[in-house]
């Protein structure tokens, strides 16, 4: 079988994060993607740990992509972007609103080459409202979003700043939106048999964080309730938070169901809890939450997190240690997967990467190289594509439109 996007190509026109992540799930399925990117490179490239002075991220980040640089000031530049929109079915851009029509590159003027072709903006607030023109990044969307009030420990358990996911969230979520949103318009656009309609796509950071945000809106509309954080507790569950090992370790236990939670207190040796006052249900559990937690931590010190994780498996009670990048590239599941998996880098040799989300268990996605140099396929997207000489590419190089 093909892979499950084989034919669809795509143009991206983005930089760090959020549209980056999205075409790379698209391109790990199998799409075509041209990633357009400054002389200098996507500054991702310059990110996280280095060896020789290229970038680990990139290897992954990068990966499955075409690279063509191209300076947009230049109506060369702009020109060759509008012939490539003539052979892609989506644009994904992350710019500022309005700074694609600044350079003449505006959804109308890319439709007048290829009326069918789908444009997803990825910005910090939106292409429409009153905030459209704010600077933005990730952290910013998961603030006004509300995660960042939410990361946190309890109110009045510490003066340290709400803490970061650890991750670009809000680019990655953002990403993940706009890949669905393209899904969707070429899904309404080919459903007649090709004839549809384009579509666009307006994906804002902001809105990405608060659409993860589960009752929490609901509640306060009509409670007035601010939900709090709960540093790692579930405010609507317990026991379901990190307890302590002997080892220095935390073990994340989830036994809110009542069958799970009667097995979990006579393992810590509170039979007395099961079908009592104050623990028999869910919401009574959580009013006594802090007893309930308290309990089950002196307990989980006693032991060490692989003997702790021996006993809750062998009772059926979910469960795991708080992950490390180590835990994560040696776990057997992962591994059997293949969502860890080895790939060869030109540059690095062996490099662990992620695999792919979602599984398409027939048709499943694959490395088919990982991050390319910055411009590596110049001549095979400007020649093999668009069909210009090895001549008209050298002027454009000699220009420094390329």
């Amino acid at each position: 079988m093909q892979a499950t996007l084989a034919g669809l190509r795509v143009l991206e026109i983005g930089h760090f994060v959020a549209a980056p992540f999205c075409t790379r799930l698209l391109a790990d399925l199998g799409a075509d993607v041209i990633k357009i990117e400054p002389k200098g490179g996507d500054p991702v490239r310059d990110w996280g740990e280095k060896v020789e002075g290229r970038s680990l991220w990139w290897s992954m980040h990068g990966r499955n992509k075409r690279s063509v640089t191209l300076d947009l000031k230049s109506d060369s530049g702009r020109e060759i972007v509008k012939k490539l929109s003539g052979e892609c079915d989506v644009v994904v851009e992350n710019f500022r609103p309005g700074q694609l029509a600044r350079l003449g590159l505006a959804p109308e003027a890319l439709r007048g080459v290829n009326p069918r072709l789908i444009v997803a903006h990825i910005s910090g607030y939106g292409q429409t409202g009153p905030g459209r023109d704010r600077a933005a990044f990730g952290v910013i969307g998961e603030a006004i979003g509300g995660l960042r009030y939410l990361s946190n420990h309890a109110p009045g358990t510490t003066d340290l700043p709400p803490v970061r996911v650890g991750v670009s969230i809000g680019d990655s979520i953002a990403g993940l939106y706009a890949a669905f949103g393209i899904m969707a318009a070429l899904w309404q656009r080919d459903r007649t048999g090709g004839d549809g309609e384009a579509r666009t796509v307006d994906v804002a950071l902001t809105e990405s964080i608060l659409s993860m945000m589960e009752g929490m809106l609901p509640e306060y509309g009509r409670l007035g309730k601010i939900k709090e954080p709960m540093g790692g507790g579930i405010a609507t569950a317990a026991p379901s938070n990190a307890y302590p090992t002997r080892d220095g370790s935390w073990v994340l236990i989830a036994a809110n169901s009542e069958p799970i939670f009667a097995r979990l207190a006579t393992l810590i040796g509170k039979p007395g809890w099961i079908g009592a006052p104050g623990y028999d249900g869910n919401a009574a559990r959580v009013r006594n939450v802090v007893e309930i937690d308290a309990a089950i931590a002196g307990w989980s010190r006693q032991l060490d997190a692989d003997a702790l994780i021996a006993i809750l498996t062998e009772a059926d009670i979910p469960n795991s240690k708080a992950y490390t990048a180590k835990d994560c590239a040696e776990d057997e599941q992962y591994l059997a997967r293949g969502m860890v998996r080895e790939v060869i880098d030109p540059h690095f040799g062996k490099v662990t990467h992620a695999g792919f989300v979602p599984n398409i268990m027939e048709t499943p996605g694959e490395v088919r190289w990982t991050g390319p140099d910055i411009g590596e396929h110049n001549e095979d997207v400007l020649g093999g594509l668009l069909g210009m000489s090895e001549q008209e590419i050298a002027a454009l190089r000699e220009e420094g439109v390329i």
